[in-house]
């Protein structure tokens, strides 16, 4: 059995200082190669820290931005639970100006500096993990210093393994096995790494976590727009970044224009990105003037732009999405993965790649093509395939998306949060942060007739036209955001969403729901039962009438006339959940005006709820109807309601135990999992697995608020932060629901993957979840000193 000097050695080489081996523990009294940066142990909070190693910006390096990108989603979303913080790896001192969150520089050119920054680690109680992003390159010449800061680092260490290479010698494979056995866990990017770790290196499945790279989130802006901004009108956009280096190999893409441009005279290559920093070191700018001359030889000026530049990143994701094909050339098959593939596949760009790991798994016919290794003939012929065919090109790019959106920087951040919390031994408690209230998809998806029902991705899908339903939870959403911020606009936005739902009432007083792009009622309105939406626009009206003294006075007058034609259809109907959602507008109603007709109409609808209940309830089966099916809390927070305008006990009872029993029904261990909308939950079968909608979630964390403003029991808010995480990624598939990037809400989640279209339905209701959360935000916060035991509540 080799030592781990010898291991060490057989990779790394000897490693000398001065003349003299050093010996496998390194001695304390070597002057640290180590600086310290930003250290203040006493400002700030008390949060536990995780560190990362790794290089950092303004390092120019594909890792450095991997780290910052990562970070950065992370304090979005875990501020209230930890702080991270960097050790930025420099070869050589280079002194750059680092943001604040890196606390010490490493310089790895220097066996000196390990040591200590081992020691300093240790030191540091806050710090309660160590995350290292690995490449062997970080460490040259210094393998025997990496291996002893793993050995001496008493903390948990979370190593990740950026290349992981199919076919190692076994100095290598010893080498890799060496940091593995050292550390509590490791992180890899595809499944394929992970097998190799496994099958090749002998590593411990269990040990293994695949995260993929992050992704980002964009709002996906007209193609045709962005390629007018950047004087790229009326081309065909071939691209490709990132730092160049031969192992680009973009000559491949060069070599392959002559026979597409012969196909497709419009075509311009773009070529985004400077030359790596390590390349211009040892060879200058060699490769990109060979790219140049190439382009001269083969009489491409016309077709091929150089962007020597560093893009920030808002103008990269521009480029990216004016991009009608992203091109991956390298020629490397040892590469693992590849942020520049990631953020092509973020932006829905069609890609053809060559076929690396990355791209395997990502690729298939249905998002993309793969083409050997430096086969210009091949790229020629798959590029001219997809220009010539633009609804797959079309069809490609819906299906990137939706396969890459589980990747974004949010997802990313949630898996890193959840290994943190394992491997910190308990010494992390995640809480998610309250993202900010962002309306913008809301006023996207709106015009001068209202709000419209559908939309693809995050871009209004017109021709799906208008429901009452929507512009009755919008009008809801929008009059509790004015409440908040008194802006101005919002009165506007209301005016829309009112004028619509008087346009849909009819002579009779009830309403129809379906209002087509022209405006004109659709043929749906006659064959679909109108009753829910009905009582949804009864409780939108109660709670607008309920705000009297907040409003201007023209829409109470507008609410009440509408709301008075509308009370009579109520009078007959026995659909329950449109039911209870006129009990709520009649509550809201009667909060300072109520009135004998108002009180009879509400007893009778919530004595025909306690009949059904009393008919179908059991002692296992405290429900109104034998299954749960949709909007499933809208009840008991309408008997609960009922009470509440009354004052009839009955009420009140039948609505704690039929909730509590809900509750029962869709929350465990791993959280809150409302009922599928593939499949209801019939009395005495299992509830299905998937098929969760963000408007279920919503309403339940409305009736919770309901039920622990009445009530004071904390298990009530426990719950309703539970649920509302749900669409921060405490949910099943570890997903975010809500896009913070467009301010919209995606319209499901389904057994693998979220639907991406953000919907009205879904966004209003995550928009109303949003606001209701907020009332508690301060009783809630995790730090929050002045209520110890409701802080206890959010963990």
């Amino acid at each position: 059995m080799k030592s781990e000097m010898e291991i060490l050695e057989a990779y790394m080489g000897p490693v000398y200082q001065n003349g003299i081996f050093l010996p496998t523990k390194l001695p304390a009294q070597i002057i640290p190669d180590l600086r310290v940066q930003n250290m203040d142990q006493k400002s700030g909070n008390n949060l536990p820290e995780v560190l990362f190693l790794s290089s950092y910006p303004p390092r120019i390096c594909g890792i450095a931005t991997y780290s910052q990108d990562l970070i950065m989603a992370l304090k979005n979303k875990f501020g209230a639970s930890f702080t991270v913080k960097v050790c930025a790896l420099e070869s050589g001192k280079r002194n750059y100006t680092y943001p604040d969150e890196v606390q010490y520089v490493l310089n790895t050119s220097n066996s000196k500096g390990f040591f200590d920054l081992a020691r300093s680690i240790n030191r540091n109680a806050r710090i309660k993990v160590v995350v290292i992003q690995h490449e062997f390159g970080f460490y040259q010449k210094q393998g025997l210093a990496f291996q002893q800061l793993l050995n001496e680092i008493k903390k948990p260490v979370i190593v990740v393994f950026h290349t992981v290479i199919p076919k190692p010698d076994d100095s290598f494979k010893n080498a890799v096995k060496l940091i593995a056995d050292s550390v509590g866990a490791i992180i890899v990017m595809t499944q394929h790494a992970a097998g190799l770790l496994t099958e090749v290196y002998g590593v411990t499945a269990e040990k293994i976590s695949v995260i993929a790279h992050g992704t980002h989130l964009v709002p996906h802006l007209s193609k045709v727009l962005l390629k007018e901004k950047y004087g790229l009108g009326g081309r065909k956009v071939l691209s490709t970044f990132g730092l160049l280096s031969s192992g680009k190999s973009i000559e491949t893409t060069l070599r392959a224009l002559p026979a597409i441009i012969k196909d497709c005279s419009d075509v311009v290559f773009l070529i985004i990105g400077k030359t790596h920093p390590e390349v211009v070191k040892a060879e200058g700018e060699k490769y990109r003037k060979m790219l140049k001359d190439l382009v001269i030889e083969l009489k491409l000026k016309d077709h091929v732009k150089f962007i020597n530049s560093y893009l920030a990143l808002p103008e990269l994701l521009e480029y990216l999405q004016l991009t009608d094909i992203y091109l991956f050339t390298t020629n490397d098959p040892n590469q693992a993965v590849s942020g520049t593939f990631a953020y092509a596949m973020s932006c829905g760009c069609p890609i053809i790649s060559t076929p690396i790991p990355h791209a395997k798994e990502f690729l298939t016919k249905d998002t993309g093509i793969i083409f050997d290794y430096l086969d210009s003939e091949q790229m020629a012929r798959s590029v001219i395939l997809l220009l010539n065919d633009e609804p797959l090109r079309k069809n490609l790019s819906v299906n990137t998306l939706q396969k890459i959106v589980s990747t974004s920087w949010e997802n990313s951040a949630v898996e890193h949060a959840i290994l943190f919390g394992k491997r910190s031994g308990g010494e992390i408690a995640i809480h998610y942060d309250l993202p900010g209230i962002k309306l913008d998809h809301i006023k996207n998806m709106t015009t001068k007739t209202g709000y419209i029902q559908f939309s693809k991705i995050n871009q209004p899908d017109v021709e799906s036209g208008y429901t009452l339903d929507d512009n009755a939870r919008a009008l809801i959403a929008l009059c509790r955001h004015y409440e908040l911020t008194a802006e101005e606009g919002d009165l506007d936005t209301m005016k829309t969403y009112l004028a619509f739902i008087e346009y849909c009432q009819q002579p009779d007083g009830n309403l129809l729901n379906y209002v087509d792009q022209e405006g004109k009622f659709t043929e749906q309105n006659y064959v679909v039962n109108l009753d829910d939406s009905n009582g949804r626009t009864v409780w939108a009206l109660g709670y607008i009438l309920s705000k009297r003294t907040l409003l201007p006075k023209e829409f109470s007058a507008k609410a009440k006339i509408i709301f008075t034609r509308a009370l009579p259809y109520f009078e007959t109907i026995h659909s329950p959940r449109a039911m209870a959602f006129a009990l709520k507008g009649l509550y809201y109603y009667g909060i300072d005006k109520k009135s004998s007709k108002t009180i009879l109409l509400a007893e009778k609808l919530a004595n025909r709820l306690v009949g059904m209940y009393k008919h179908e309830s059991s002692e296992k089966w405290l429900w109104y109807e034998s299954y749960l099916t949709y909007a499933n809390s809208v009840l008991p927070e309408a008997m609960l309601c009922a009470w509440l305008l009354t004052g009839h006990s009955e009420y009140r009872d039948i609505a704690r135990e039929s909730f509590d029993f809900l509750l029962n029904s869709i929350y465990s261990e791993r959280g809150i999992e409302v009922i599928s909308n593939r499949n209801w939950l019939i009395r005495g079968e299992r509830k299905g697995e998937y098929g969760e909608q963000p408007i279920d979630v919503a309403n339940t964390i409305i009736s919770l608020s309901r039920f622990y403003d009445v009530f004071k029991e904390p298990e009530y808010l426990n719950k309703l932060i539970i649920a509302f995480n749900w669409f921060l990624g405490n949910n099943r598939l570890h997903q975010i629901v809500y896009n913070p990037c467009t301010g919209g809400c995606y319209d499901g989640m389904e057994e693998t993957h979220v639907n991406l279209n953000q919907g009205a339905e879904s966004t209003i209701s995550y928009l109303l979840a949003r606001l209701t959360i907020e009332k508690y935000s301060l009783l809630i916060s995790p730090h929050n000193e002045k209520s110890p035991n409701d802080r206890k509540l959010a963990s």
